[in-house]
């Protein structure tokens, strides 16, 4: 097939399209480079890639790129509550409206394969997992337009979304701002965190897994479409504490401690269940320990350094 990405070249897309083109379809990656960074360099000697540089909410460009298709996964975001609620104007047009535009321009014929996420949870009932039949009470401005994103998808009866938990693990287009990566880090350079709000729960999986979430999806496209799934590991609805003991395994001296005062500004504290999905066939490949492992490795390439004296 050919499958155009939008955000092709981001965290989730820079490790998706390398996997498709593996599977021997023709991919299209449209991308703004906003991040001035240069994920796709090792995969454009395939001639099965094009790459255009543009934005996602560009009429003409989204028209010719979705009526060339086959398939549309559209990736592109401002990720993230906080960079949602620095400029919600422009939150809105990416997230909401050029997948509007996109999902119009497409036919009956052209899977639609949206990343949503598990942030339309917001604040779950204590012990009890939400599903997908859970009401979604989103908290932040990038949960409740990914929200509304999800209800176009699948209003237009050739969709499905894919309701993310926090993605973890390193991409050609890295990010340190996510909580897994994040904790880490700091293990591996500061060896120690403050913990607001410990017991706050939250659901992970890895950037590889997201990718296969994606290929399932399309290869079953028929008997998944018109629904959300959530994606996610199933062992790994933990606490912030319990992240920062998992991590503690691998890096021993790592300290962390409960702040005695303050709070976290991001409020999301819910447990998931992915059995919808995981009864499809599909099974991460990635374990929470295994994706550690992936990221102190990782470390020892990437330092955060650039305003650092040593």
């Amino acid at each position: 097939m050919k499958i155009l990405v939008t955000g092709g070249a981001g965290y989730l897309g820079s490790v998706m399209v390398p996997r498709l083109l593996d599977a021997g379809h023709e991919v299209a990656v449209l991308d703004n480079f906003m991040y001035n960074q240069t994920p796709l360099l090792d995969i454009c000697h395939n001639p099965k890639l094009t790459i255009v540089r543009g934005d996602a909410r560009d009429k003409k460009i989204v028209e010719k790129l979705v009526k060339e298709s086959d398939a549309l996964f559209p990736l592109a975001c401002l990720t993230g509550a906080p960079l949602c609620a620095k400029d919600p104007i422009a939150a809105q047009t990416i997230l909401v409206d050029a997948i509007k535009m996109a999902v119009d321009f497409s036919s009956k014929s052209q899977p639609v394969i949206f990343p949503t996420t598990n942030s339309g949870y917001g604040v779950g009932e204590k012990g009890k997992f939400c599903t997908e039949e859970t009401p979604l009470r989103p908290i932040s401005v990038y949960g409740r337009l990914k929200c509304d994103a999800e209800k176009i998808v699948l209003d237009s009866g050739h969709g499905i979304t894919l309701r993310l938990a926090t993605a973890f693990g390193a991409s050609p287009r890295m990010r340190l701002d996510l909580l897994v990566n994040d904790f880490v880090y700091r293990a591996v350079y500061d060896r120690f965190v403050i913990l607001f709000e410990a017991h706050f729960k939250r659901n992970f999986i890895h950037t590889r897994d997201v990718a296969k979430a994606f290929i399932h999806s399309l290869n079953n496209f028929e008997k998944m479409k018109n629904e959300p799934y959530n994606v996610g590991l199933s062992d790994a609805n933990l606490s912030k504490k319990e992240l920062c003991e998992e991590i503690k395994k691998q890096i021993p001296d790592f300290y962390f401690v409960e702040a005695a005062v303050g709070e976290d500004p991001d409020k999301r504290d819910y447990i998931v269940s992915n059995d919808k999905i995981e009864k499809t066939g599909f099974k991460p490949d990635m374990s929470l320990s295994s994706g550690i492992r992936e990221l102190v490795k990782t470390y020892q390439i990437l330092k955060r350094n650039q305003y650092a004296n040593v």
